[in-house]
């Protein structure tokens, strides 16, 4: 393929000297005259291991060379891949100024075409950039539209400084943004000979899979931290114990908790976490991110609240109330929050759950749901339809088959609230349906 990169710097001088050596023939663009005598030079305009000898390669085989001339790098390419920088401006936000002036260019650029163009969007920007900012500009300065003779995908690229060439060449997976066949065809040729899956998704995942990914790496880094500045203080070496940590597969280093949905309780992880903070506290250590982990869970209850609220005060019919389907444990369940808020608020409220029978509880369990909702056993339907019954507002806490196909057949004119992530209720034609985090 016949490829213009626009972006000289890391990201791009990365992409555009690996895909050269695939066999692609690149031509890089920049407004540095210092960078694109660099490269036609065959030297590389950055500091990264195994860069300068593959430049040297491709540039001597005759598939990379570079220009400052936006308009030339168009019209002698099929794709353009933008890699640009977007670094965060005052507000914190990014700043698309680079951006902006590079989709001009290459707008005006393939206007001057007769030929089919895909524009690739690689720099990191906010979810919905793509299709609302970039998108609208290339037609307005092209003239094109989408499918006649314009394609827009969005790449987000996850090289890190050090060992980029060796993320390229073997990355966990490649994630293709796309509005249409045509444009994934284009993907599926651009990384032709790269041993990992091609993801196909929409432009707006792909653009949010960059900030959760590395949004994640730096909750992993202070969690690490936090946990070994605790544990220093009690005399452990934190590093034998994030070794052991890491070797749990199934749940530490796992998909497990990874899944939008429902606050979490229960009996360990609020007490675990309430029990670091103690520690911290008696040794004068502050643990900010873990601190901030339990206020994190109780807004999210009190979104679930607000959401059930903005549909007034009819019947609500509340299924599941134990912290998780299985169970009758009750113990700071986020459920039984919910439901002391809803019946503070003086909510009409039934409850479904059949794993939790009154008559049986014990213990600290009956201790807990007593101090928290005195008369509870009130509440308790004993069947689906009762619960269903004259119900507005149905919020789905856990529910099995039995109890989603009634509510399948009983949903018309009822608001349901899903906390679970029900895909039978999600798509149902005709539902009034909203997930609590999609």
């Amino acid at each position: 393929m016949k490829i213009s990169i626009f972006g000289m710097g890391y990201v791009g001088a990365v992409s555009g000297v690996c895909l050269a050596d695939l066999g692609h023939e690149v031509i890089g663009v920049d407004l540095s005259a210092v960078k694109v005598k660099l490269i036609n030079d065959g030297a590389s305009p950055i500091v990264e291991a195994g860069i300068p000898e593959r430049v040297a390669a491709v540039h001597g085989a005759g598939r990379l060379r570079a220009t400052t001339d936006a308009g030339e790098a168009v019209a002698q390419s099929d794709v353009s891949m933008i890699s640009v920088g977007t670094p965060s401006s005052a507000a914190g936000t990014p700043s698309f100024g680079a951006i902006d002036a590079v989709v001009a260019d290459i707008g005006k650029a393939i206007a001057e075409k007769t030929t089919p163009h895909t524009v690739i969007m690689r720099s990191t920007v906010t979810p919905g950039t793509t299709e609302a900012r970039v998108l609208p500009a290339l037609v307005a300065a092209s003239g094109r539209q989408p499918g006649a003779g314009l394609e827009v995908c969005y790449n987000p690229e996850f090289l890190r400084e050090g060992s980029a060439v060796k993320d390229f060449y073997a990355p966990p997976f490649t994630v293709a943004g796309c509005m249409s066949d045509a444009g994934f065809a284009v993907m599926e040729e651009l990384y032709d000979g790269i041993e990992a899956p091609l993801i196909r998704t929409d432009c707006g995942v792909a653009e949010s899979l960059k900030y959760a990914s590395n949004s994640f790496h730096a909750v992993k880094i202070t969690f690490a931290n936090e946990m070994g500045t605790l544990f220093k203080h009690l005399g452990i070496d934190g590093r034998e114990t994030m070794r052991i940590f890491c070797e749990d597969r199934d749940l530490n280093i796992s998909k497990a908790y990874l899944r939008p949905g429902f606050a979490f309780g229960g009996s360990c992880l609020p007490k675990e976490l309430r029990a670091l903070q103690g520690l911290a506290r008696g040794h004068h250590i502050e643990l900010p991110m873990l601190a901030n982990v339990l206020a994190s869970n109780n807004r999210h209850i009190e979104q679930a609240y607000e959401m059930i609220a903005r549909h007034g005060r009819g019947k609500v019919a509340l299924f599941g109330l134990a912290f998780k389907p299985g169970t009758d444990d009750l113990r700071e369940s986020p459920l039984v929050m919910l439901a002391e808020r809803l019946i503070g608020k003086g909510f009409d409220l039934s409850v479904y759950d059949p794993s939790v029978e009154a008559a049986r509880l014990m213990g600290s369990n009956r201790d807990f749901i007593d101090q928290e909702i005195p008369h509870f056993e009130r509440l308790m339907v004993a069947d689906v339809e009762q619960i269903l019954d004259g119900a507005k507002t149905i919020v789905i806490g856990h529910a099995g088959p039995s109890e989603v196909a009634a509510i399948r057949a009983a949903h018309e004119g009822r608001k349901i609230i899903d906390l679970q992530g029900v895909r039978e209720l999600e798509t149902l034609p005709g539902a009034d349906y909203e997930g609590i985090c999609w």
